[in-house]
């Protein structure tokens, strides 16, 4: 491209007073190619967003891989021998034994279905993060407290029972024992000795950890387990890693990794994800049309400058790359505008929260934005190749001018 080409193409899309319109109808162009690009930055960091926040939410407060039984017995019996296997495994980091169960919870002001969890605290701590998020207290006293075991709960459900820190919780398990006089219900109290927020709302609204023992006392259970939590060094391992601690376990037990375990979830914001860009993406398909409009206007007014300009020695080559650099002029000023606005408007509604969300139904307080490098990289590449694409017609009938034909009468 040589910068006469250059300056003829900038030149046409600076309309003089009488062709306003041309002008006009250019801005429209830009305008359209902006607000494309912009959008499909934009809705795309939305889903950046919730995809990545949900995911370390959940990573936060839940194991790369649970093993469990296949098939639901009185619970994981050898947990202590196939703890020690799993640790030793390739890629595990570490490993904790839990036992859960849903429970009612009963405080001070109301009762609550909750899922309580009988844990090793340092193992804990080693396998999620949740725990390392307390807004109040410890897990120093979690075996007793006040001649009480304690119970560390999330911070909505903590709230939603009116028990703050000291306060006495009442565990009941629905399960029950039976006796003479017919079952009975199991029932414990717990001294809250601390309060976690890990920020995903299920967990912080649904959740209680206590100590191992505790948890097997409630149940009336032997020294068992549930499930064995494992973390690994590359989550995106699990997988892999899964099948090798199912085959380390046995025939019994199965593996269940993080992917698995949240798919729907993870399948829904990949469709929303294809779904937007194929949405978002119409808008850069209008902005093409209005550049080809553009151009053609410009060739039908530009006849006689045009043969002009062929029969002063430009060659029919030079007058289609003139055109064909003015649809990418249209298309890198548009890019660029979007990409700057896209991303500045991204930034400061991820760090000011502009958008609420109700936590109950999105188990996130607000719209976080995430917008990515090669989003902006591939956004920009398609949109001046659909602006290139939109110049071919135009160019192509611009080189089908006769300079004898149009000159003739002038």
């Amino acid at each position: 491209m040589s910068a006469f080409e250059l300056f003829v193409a900038g030149r046409y899309l600076r309309a003089r007073r009488r062709e306003k319109v041309i002008s006009v109808i250019t801005v429209i162009s830009v305008a359209g190619v902006a607000a494309g690009v912009m959008a499909l930055l934009i809705s795309l960091a939305v889903n950046n967003g919730f995809r990545n926040t949900l995911q370390r939410d959940l990573l936060g407060a839940t194991a790369h891989i649970n093993i469990v039984q296949k098939e639901a017995g009185e619970g994981i019996a050898n947990w202590p021998e196939l703890l020690r296997k799993v640790r030793q495994a390739p890629h595990v980091v570490a490993a904790a034994p839990v036992l859960y169960d849903v429970v009612l919870i009963s405080g001070a002001v109301s009762s609550k279905s909750a899922v309580v969890k009988g844990i090793i605290p340092a193992d804990e701590l080693k396998t999620s993060d949740a725990l390392h998020h307390l807004k109040a207290g410890s897990l120093k006293n979690l075996e007793d407290v006040n001649g009480m075991p304690g119970i560390v709960l999330g911070s909505r459900l903590a709230q939603d029972l009116g028990t703050p820190i000291g306060s006495v919780a009442k565990v009941i398990s629905p399960e029950g024992t039976l006796t003479p006089m017919g079952p009975q219900l199991r029932v414990q109290n717990f001294r809250v000795s601390g309060i976690f927020e890990s920020g995903f709302f299920d967990f912080d609204d649904n959740w209680a950890y206590t100590s191992l023992a505790s948890v097997q006392k409630l149940l009336s259970v032997g020294d068992v387990v549930n499930s064995i939590e494992v973390r690994l060094d590359d989550l995106y391992l699990a997988p892999q890693v899964g099948e090798q601690l199912e085959k380390l376990a046995g025939p019994g037990y199965s593996a269940q990794n993080w992917e698995q375990q949240n798919r729907q979830l993870l399948n829904a914001l990949k469709m929303e994800r294809a779904v937007t860009a194929v949405t978002i993406g119409l808008i850069v398909l209008v902005a093409a049309l209005n550049i080809l409009i553009t151009l053609t206007m410009i060739v039908l007014t530009k006849y006689k400058d045009i043969a002009v300009l062929m029969s002063m020695g430009a060659t029919r080559k030079q007058i289609r790359r003139i055109f064909i650099l003015q649809g990418a002029l249209i298309g890198l000023v548009g890019t660029a505008i979007g990409l700057s606005i896209g991303y500045t408007l991204c930034y400061f509604a991820d760090k000011y929260r502009w958008i609420r969300l109700d936590e109950t139904v999105y188990a996130l307080s607000f719209v976080p934005f995430e917008p990515r490098r090669w989003d902006g990289v591939w956004i920009a590449a398609a949109a001046l190749a659909v602006s290139l694409l939109a110049t071919l017609y135009p160019a192509r009938n611009a080189t089908r001018i006769t300079p004898v034909e149009v000159l003739r009468y002038e």
